[in-house]
């Protein structure tokens, strides 16, 4: 797979990030979703460099990814509750059906 060459634009200064090919629209979702964050920071705190606001704002996204993350485990442990759940529902029923 190859790869394009997409612009973004964070705290006004333009990169060029390889992207591969049809990946180019979420590339820009995303940027546009950290550019968001480091402008709030920059807003926020004056005082920070750029460093110290990219790092906060990757502080940030790390903490919601981790949230994220979470939810996601814990519905694929309720998904995986109520597969068992139909399962043992299931199998009762059969061998119910098959006592008659």
């Amino acid at each position: 797979m190859s790869n394009s060459a997409v612009e973004i634009t964070l705290l006004g200064r333009t990169y060029s990030i390889a992207c591969p090919k049809g990946q180019e629209d979420a590339l820009r979702i995303v940027a546009q979703g950290v550019e968001q964050q480091l402008s709030t920071l920059k807003n926020r705190t004056n005082s920070l460099s750029r460093e110290e606001i990219a790092i906060m704002a990757a502080l940030n996204i790390g903490h919601e990814l981790y949230q994220e993350k979470q939810k996601n485990k814990h519905y694929m442990k309720q998904m995986d509750d109520r597969i068992s759940l139909l399962q043992s529902t299931l199998e009762n029923a059969l061998v119910e059906r098959s006592t008659k």
